[in-house]
């Protein structure tokens, strides 16, 4: 960086007054835990933030690595104290996956950005970039800690659920950690899927690529006569099962079984017990914690907000090749929301009549999904995704290698193309001495006993269970699992 700008960040005379003055002005809220500081040149303003918000976890973001390097003398001096954590783009971490390693999902009134004005006329555009970057972070965890208040005590109930109804988890059948070994299909029930279902069956010739569908997919794929080789589910209200029963009946008459992927904490119909299961963690201590004791095998996956940035985690964590995406448009087709046929549409379907016809709940439908914003958040996500692994990850296309013209297909259209999925995994029987959610239940009470877990696991789980509530104890936390585990009061099932 040219020294001369360099000098342009702070005053040359008074910089920690300067910027003592400048945190001074800001009115706080104190209930803010974040606060994340976009390029602060040396960090002048870290001192008095400390002073202002001691409680408050600081992280800087820099956009050049010698901008993080202090005068020593002043350092030492303690004018200019280091932040709780660093960014600079040579860490080699994305500043997306580096905010989400710091910050838990949190409400957007509990982060708070301060910009360092100045440096936006040194960086210009990256400066401006760099802010997009941490905006769509903050909307994007916003909206995953409000569908963790939602539906937090349901998790934890379909946590227990799970671990009585999986009989049969998957682990993966290579000794690597890449148990695919062909290209990988991530496919969500976007409108753009009935696009790209005719290139994948004519075109795919089916035996070079594997397909990972959000079980909302499956019902469009089986439609026309395309089996995933694994299916994913991670949502946690009822409303998701229905996705998954028309699953388990296209499954019947099937020569060859479908892998299906499966949140610990997802809603499960009681069918899925005949399954084997490729369990998924959060990576919170809770979990982690429970899988490990019960000697369950499980791939961590961070919670994201949709199956389809899930299914993307999995699928870098199943292939060392390509991935291709197809349906994950987040944005309508005129009114069409989602690709044909939709496990939900009978809903619709059967409320409509004269005053309520099919094309007014559709458009409504659709308006209520564009207005939700939601589209926005992961749409900028995935198109960060693209641009990260450029030579690996691709949207679906006719400029795409793997994929041509539709029109060379030779395949039929009626075509049933069986799934191999079951042929890269093996499957572990799960068996107990006693009832696995009394287990779990167990296993949690004592972790929270544990000064080694306690104060994590406490934290996870009053979140879930008792959020915005403070001082709790963990009796009451115990007395709040128990009911979710099937466990009364008095220590035998309900």
């Amino acid at each position: 960086m040219d020294p001369e700008k360099t000098a342009h960040l702070h005053s040359r005379y008074n910089p920690s007054g300067e910027a003592e003055r400048y945190i001074n002005s800001l009115s706080l809220n104190e209930k803010t835990r974040f606060f994340i500081l976009i390029e602060p040149g040396l960090g002048y303003m870290i001192a008095p933030l400390k002073k202002k918000a001691p409680d408050a976890k600081i992280i800087s973001l820099h956009l050049k690595k010698t901008n993080s390097e202090k005068n020593s003398s002043e350092k030492y001096a303690g004018k200019i104290p280091e932040p709780d954590s660093l960014w600079y783009p040579e860490t080699g971490i994305s500043v997306q996956d580096f905010l989400e390693a710091e910050i838990a999902d949190t409400e957007a009134s509990q982060i708070k950005v301060l910009e360092w004005r100045p440096a936006l006329a040194v960086f210009g555009k990256a400066y401006l970039s760099l802010m997009e970057e941490t905006v769509n972070f903050i909307k994007r965890s916003d909206a995953n800690a409000r569908t963790i208040i939602a539906f937090g005590s349901r998790w934890v109930r379909n946590f227990f659920k799970n671990l009585e109804l999986i009989k049969k988890a998957l682990y993966p059948n290579a000794r690597n950690s890449f148990p695919v070994s062909k290209p990988l299909l991530v496919t969500g029930a976007g409108p753009g899927l009935e696009d790209a279902i005719p290139m994948v069956k004519k075109d795919l010739h089916r035996k070079s690529v594997f397909i990972l569908a959000a079980s909302s997919a499956q019902a469009a794929l089986n439609a026309n006569g395309l089996t995933a080789d694994m299916l994913i589910s991670i949502d946690g209200s009822q409303w998701a099962k229905f996705h998954l029963y028309d699953f388990m009946r296209n499954q019947s008459g099937r020569s060859k079984q479908c892998c299906l992927a499966a949140s610990i904490s997802a809603a499960l119909p009681s069918q899925c017990g005949t399954l084997p299961v490729l369990v998924l963690s959060d990576g919170s201590l809770w979990q982690t914690h429970v899988l490990n004791e019960m000697k369950i095998p499980f791939y961590v996956l961070p919670q994201r907000g949709t199956v389809a940035a899930t299914a993307l985690d999995l699928a870098f964590n199943l292939t060392k090749n390509d991935i291709y995406i197809a349906g994950i448009d987040f944005a309508n087709q005129d009114i069409r929301s989602h690709a044909r046929p939709y496990s939900f549409d009978r809903f619709i379907e059967e409320k409509a009549g004269k005053m309520n016809p099919l094309y007014s709940q559709t458009y409504k439908r659709s308006s209520l999904l564009k207005a939700g914003g939601s589209y926005g958040v992961y749409a900028s996500w995935f198109q960060k995704q693209l641009a990260l692994y450029p030579r690996r990850l691709h949207s679906l296309g006719s400029n795409n290698p793997l994929f041509g013209p539709a029109e060379s297909a030779a395949i039929p259209p009626d075509a049933v193309i069986e799934t191999e999925g079951m042929a890269y995994f093996k499957t572990i029987p799960l068996s107990y001495d006693a009832s696995p959610s009394q287990m779990a239940c167990a296993i949690l009470e004592a972790a929270l006993q544990n000064p080694l877990y306690k104060t994590v696991l406490k934290k996870e789980i009053s979140s879930l269970l008792l959020p915005g509530k403070e001082s709790i104890s963990t009796d009451e936390l115990i007395s709040a699992i128990r009911p979710l585990a099937g466990i009364r009061s008095g220590g035998k099932d309900g």
